[in-house]
Protein backbone atom coordinates (compact mmCIF):
# COMPACT_ATOMS: atom_id res chain seq x y z
CA UNK A 1 0.00 0.00 0.00
CA UNK A 2 1.74 3.50 -1.21
CA UNK A 3 1.02 6.05 1.50
CA UNK A 4 0.13 9.78 -0.14
CA UNK A 5 0.33 12.94 1.71
CA UNK A 6 -2.26 15.57 -0.06
CA UNK A 7 -3.90 17.25 2.80
CA UNK A 8 -6.90 20.37 2.17
CA UNK A 9 -5.89 23.85 2.49
CA UNK A 10 -6.65 25.30 5.80
CA UNK A 11 -7.14 28.33 7.96
CA UNK A 12 -6.10 27.78 11.35
CA UNK A 13 -8.00 30.64 12.39
CA UNK A 14 -11.56 28.94 11.43
CA UNK A 15 -13.25 25.77 12.06
CA UNK A 16 -13.33 23.48 8.85
CA UNK A 17 -16.44 21.73 9.46
CA UNK A 18 -19.79 23.40 11.50
CA UNK A 19 -23.15 22.63 11.10
CA UNK A 20 -25.80 21.13 12.85
CA UNK A 21 -27.54 17.58 12.46
CA UNK A 22 -30.39 15.69 14.10
CA UNK A 23 -29.23 12.54 16.33
CA UNK A 24 -31.59 10.23 18.68
CA UNK A 25 -29.96 10.88 22.10
CA UNK A 26 -30.02 8.17 25.06
CA UNK A 27 -33.00 8.83 26.20
CA UNK A 28 -34.83 7.99 23.17
CA UNK A 29 -35.69 11.73 22.10
CA UNK A 30 -33.92 12.69 18.12
CA UNK A 31 -32.54 16.27 18.86
CA UNK A 32 -30.33 18.48 17.33
CA UNK A 33 -26.91 18.37 17.60
CA UNK A 34 -24.66 20.88 16.97
CA UNK A 35 -20.78 20.23 15.50
CA UNK A 36 -17.55 21.63 15.21
CA UNK A 37 -14.62 20.15 13.72
CA UNK A 38 -11.47 22.28 14.22
CA UNK A 39 -8.43 22.49 12.54
CA UNK A 40 -5.05 21.06 14.50
CA UNK A 41 -2.66 19.22 14.50
CA UNK A 42 -2.20 15.71 12.64
CA UNK A 43 -3.00 12.79 15.03
CA UNK A 44 0.44 11.10 16.26
CA UNK A 45 -0.99 7.40 15.41
CA UNK A 46 -2.24 7.88 11.71
CA UNK A 47 -4.04 4.48 11.64
CA UNK A 48 -4.24 3.44 8.32
CA UNK A 49 -7.50 3.58 7.19
CA UNK A 50 -8.39 6.80 9.05
CA UNK A 51 -8.83 9.65 6.35
CA UNK A 52 -9.33 12.21 9.06
CA UNK A 53 -5.85 13.54 8.24
CA UNK A 54 -7.31 15.45 4.99
CA UNK A 55 -8.63 18.55 7.60
CA UNK A 56 -5.19 18.93 9.59
CA UNK A 57 -2.24 20.64 9.97
CA UNK A 58 1.30 19.82 9.93
CA UNK A 59 2.01 21.71 13.00
CA UNK A 60 0.41 22.42 16.58
CA UNK A 61 -1.30 25.96 16.49
CA UNK A 62 -1.02 28.47 18.75
CA UNK A 63 -2.40 28.70 22.44
CA UNK A 64 -6.03 30.06 21.93
CA UNK A 65 -6.47 29.16 18.16
CA UNK A 66 -8.62 26.30 19.04
CA UNK A 67 -10.73 28.94 21.68
CA UNK A 68 -11.35 31.34 18.94
CA UNK A 69 -12.20 28.62 16.52
CA UNK A 70 -14.90 27.06 18.89
CA UNK A 71 -16.19 30.51 19.74
CA UNK A 72 -16.85 31.58 15.96
CA UNK A 73 -18.29 28.29 15.40
CA UNK A 74 -20.36 28.85 18.45
CA UNK A 75 -21.96 32.13 17.01
CA UNK A 76 -22.88 29.99 13.95
CA UNK A 77 -25.09 27.86 15.23
CA UNK A 78 -28.78 27.80 16.40
CA UNK A 79 -29.76 27.08 19.83
CA UNK A 80 -29.50 22.97 20.38
CA UNK A 81 -28.66 21.06 24.04
CA UNK A 82 -25.98 18.86 22.56
CA UNK A 83 -22.44 19.32 20.60
CA UNK A 84 -19.63 17.26 19.59
CA UNK A 85 -16.58 19.04 19.06
CA UNK A 86 -14.38 16.66 16.91
CA UNK A 87 -10.48 17.47 16.40
CA UNK A 88 -9.75 14.56 13.65
CA UNK A 89 -7.86 13.10 16.86
CA UNK A 90 -7.72 13.29 20.55
CA UNK A 91 -9.60 16.17 22.66
CA UNK A 92 -6.91 15.75 25.15
CA UNK A 93 -3.87 15.77 22.70
CA UNK A 94 -2.12 18.88 24.38
CA UNK A 95 -0.26 18.92 20.53
CA UNK A 96 -3.37 19.68 19.33
CA UNK A 97 -5.29 21.46 21.79
CA UNK A 98 -3.83 23.04 24.43
CA UNK A 99 -5.10 22.62 28.03
CA UNK A 100 -6.08 25.91 28.28
CA UNK A 101 -7.78 25.79 25.66
CA UNK A 102 -10.10 23.30 26.15
CA UNK A 103 -11.66 24.54 29.83
CA UNK A 104 -11.85 27.82 27.98
CA UNK A 105 -13.90 26.12 25.46
CA UNK A 106 -15.88 24.08 28.86
CA UNK A 107 -16.37 27.55 29.81
CA UNK A 108 -17.93 28.56 26.60
CA UNK A 109 -19.87 25.34 26.21
CA UNK A 110 -21.57 25.97 29.65
CA UNK A 111 -25.64 25.72 29.03
CA UNK A 112 -25.54 22.24 26.60
CA UNK A 113 -26.55 19.16 28.49
CA UNK A 114 -23.79 17.32 26.77
CA UNK A 115 -20.27 18.11 24.96
CA UNK A 116 -18.90 14.79 22.85
CA UNK A 117 -14.91 14.54 22.39
CA UNK A 118 -13.02 11.94 20.48
CA UNK A 119 -10.35 10.58 21.63
CA UNK A 120 -7.27 7.76 20.79
CA UNK A 121 -8.10 5.31 24.22
CA UNK A 122 -4.18 5.75 25.08
CA UNK A 123 -5.06 9.70 25.83
CA UNK A 124 -7.77 8.60 28.20
CA UNK A 125 -5.91 9.69 31.82
CA UNK A 126 -6.06 12.44 34.42
CA UNK A 127 -6.34 15.04 31.67
CA UNK A 128 -9.60 13.74 30.72
CA UNK A 129 -10.70 13.21 33.84
CA UNK A 130 -10.19 16.06 35.52
CA UNK A 131 -12.01 17.78 32.56
CA UNK A 132 -15.11 15.96 33.03
CA UNK A 133 -15.08 17.35 36.24
CA UNK A 134 -14.95 21.01 35.74
CA UNK A 135 -17.06 20.65 32.29
CA UNK A 136 -20.91 21.35 33.17
CA UNK A 137 -22.15 19.55 30.49
CA UNK A 138 -22.14 15.48 30.72
CA UNK A 139 -19.19 14.47 28.66
CA UNK A 140 -19.21 11.70 26.27
CA UNK A 141 -16.07 10.27 24.83
CA UNK A 142 -15.90 8.64 21.54
CA UNK A 143 -13.29 5.93 20.64
CA UNK A 144 -12.05 3.91 17.08
CA UNK A 145 -12.47 0.47 18.57
CA UNK A 146 -12.69 -0.42 14.24
CA UNK A 147 -12.68 -4.33 14.52
CA UNK A 148 -12.32 -7.15 17.65
CA UNK A 149 -10.34 -8.90 15.08
CA UNK A 150 -6.88 -8.70 16.17
CA UNK A 151 -4.53 -9.71 12.94
CA UNK A 152 -6.95 -6.97 11.35
CA UNK A 153 -6.51 -4.75 14.22
CA UNK A 154 -2.57 -4.98 13.89
CA UNK A 155 -2.62 -4.16 10.17
CA UNK A 156 -4.89 -1.16 10.97
CA UNK A 157 -2.05 0.21 12.84
CA UNK A 158 -3.87 1.17 15.61
CA UNK A 159 -1.59 1.06 17.87
CA UNK A 160 -3.64 -0.63 20.61
CA UNK A 161 -5.19 -3.82 21.98
CA UNK A 162 -8.68 -4.82 22.94
CA UNK A 163 -7.54 -4.73 26.44
CA UNK A 164 -6.37 -0.57 25.98
CA UNK A 165 -9.77 -0.24 24.70
CA UNK A 166 -11.41 -2.10 27.49
CA UNK A 167 -9.62 -0.54 30.36
CA UNK A 168 -10.01 2.85 28.48
CA UNK A 169 -13.62 2.09 28.23
CA UNK A 170 -14.37 0.85 32.39
CA UNK A 171 -11.95 3.97 33.10
CA UNK A 172 -14.21 6.56 31.68
CA UNK A 173 -17.48 4.76 32.84
CA UNK A 174 -15.75 4.64 36.37
CA UNK A 175 -15.55 8.93 35.94
CA UNK A 176 -19.18 8.68 35.08
CA UNK A 177 -18.28 9.67 31.40
CA UNK A 178 -20.55 8.15 28.61
CA UNK A 179 -18.53 6.05 25.99
CA UNK A 180 -19.10 5.71 21.84
CA UNK A 181 -17.19 3.72 19.81
CA UNK A 182 -16.87 3.44 15.58
CA UNK A 183 -16.10 -0.09 13.87
CA UNK A 184 -15.28 -0.47 10.74
CA UNK A 185 -18.25 -2.67 8.56
CA UNK A 186 -15.10 -4.23 6.97
CA UNK A 187 -11.06 -3.86 6.81
CA UNK A 188 -9.29 -4.20 2.98
CA UNK A 189 -8.05 -7.90 4.09
CA UNK A 190 -11.99 -8.73 4.47
CA UNK A 191 -14.56 -10.09 2.08
CA UNK A 192 -17.53 -7.94 2.89
CA UNK A 193 -18.55 -11.52 4.19
CA UNK A 194 -15.58 -11.56 6.89
CA UNK A 195 -16.69 -7.67 7.23
CA UNK A 196 -19.89 -8.28 8.27
CA UNK A 197 -18.82 -10.98 10.63
CA UNK A 198 -16.18 -9.46 12.65
CA UNK A 199 -18.93 -6.07 12.81
CA UNK A 200 -21.07 -8.15 14.48
CA UNK A 201 -18.47 -9.43 17.08
CA UNK A 202 -17.13 -6.19 17.56
CA UNK A 203 -20.36 -5.25 18.61
CA UNK A 204 -21.09 -7.34 20.80
CA UNK A 205 -17.45 -6.89 22.42
CA UNK A 206 -18.38 -2.87 22.89
CA UNK A 207 -21.75 -3.51 24.50
CA UNK A 208 -20.53 -5.94 26.43
CA UNK A 209 -17.87 -3.57 28.00
CA UNK A 210 -20.94 -0.69 28.60
CA UNK A 211 -20.31 0.94 25.29
CA UNK A 212 -23.92 2.60 25.08
CA UNK A 213 -23.40 4.18 21.45
CA UNK A 214 -21.79 2.62 18.09
CA UNK A 215 -20.97 3.87 14.80
CA UNK A 216 -20.47 1.47 12.05
CA UNK A 217 -18.90 2.71 9.54
CA UNK A 218 -18.46 1.11 5.92
CA UNK A 219 -15.08 0.24 4.15
CA UNK A 220 -14.48 3.59 1.86
CA UNK A 221 -11.56 4.64 -0.39
CA UNK A 222 -8.80 6.88 1.96
CA UNK A 223 -6.50 8.90 -0.55
CA UNK A 224 -3.55 8.30 1.59
CA UNK A 225 -4.18 4.51 0.85
CA UNK A 226 -3.67 2.66 -3.11
CA UNK A 227 -5.79 -0.25 -1.91
CA UNK A 228 -6.27 -2.76 -5.41
CA UNK A 229 -9.13 -3.97 -6.26
CA UNK A 230 -11.04 -1.79 -4.04
CA UNK A 231 -14.67 -2.72 -3.68
CA UNK A 232 -16.84 0.02 -0.97
CA UNK A 233 -19.32 -1.65 1.48
CA UNK A 234 -22.49 -2.69 0.10
CA UNK A 235 -25.83 -0.28 1.18
CA UNK A 236 -26.98 -4.11 2.63
CA UNK A 237 -24.49 -5.23 4.70
CA UNK A 238 -24.51 -2.07 6.40
CA UNK A 239 -27.86 -2.08 6.88
CA UNK A 240 -27.54 -5.64 8.34
CA UNK A 241 -25.19 -5.15 10.67
CA UNK A 242 -27.24 -1.83 11.89
CA UNK A 243 -29.89 -3.86 12.27
CA UNK A 244 -28.30 -6.53 14.21
CA UNK A 245 -26.68 -4.03 16.54
CA UNK A 246 -30.44 -2.94 17.05
CA UNK A 247 -32.10 -6.17 17.65
CA UNK A 248 -29.92 -6.56 20.17
CA UNK A 249 -31.99 -3.48 22.48
CA UNK A 250 -27.93 -2.74 24.21
CA UNK A 251 -28.09 0.87 23.54
CA UNK A 252 -28.09 3.22 19.91
CA UNK A 253 -26.34 1.94 16.80
CA UNK A 254 -25.85 4.06 13.71
CA UNK A 255 -24.71 3.82 9.96
CA UNK A 256 -22.33 6.16 8.95
CA UNK A 257 -23.25 7.82 5.67
CA UNK A 258 -21.16 10.07 5.69
CA UNK A 259 -20.24 11.31 1.61
CA UNK A 260 -22.59 8.24 0.73
CA UNK A 261 -23.85 9.02 -2.93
Amino acid sequence: MARLTVKNTLDEQKAYGVFSEPELTRSGVVEDHNIILTTNKECPFKCTMCDLWQNTLDYRVEKGAITKQVRDALDQLPAAKHIKIYNAGNFFDRQSIPKQDTFDIANMISHYETLIVESHPKFVSTPCFEFAQYLEPQLEVAMGLETVNEEALRQLEKNMTLDDFKQATESLLAHDIYVRAFILLQTPWQSEEEGIHWAKESIDFAQSIGVECLTIIPLRPNPRIELPDFTPSSKEALEEVVAYGQTKKKGRVFGDTWDAA
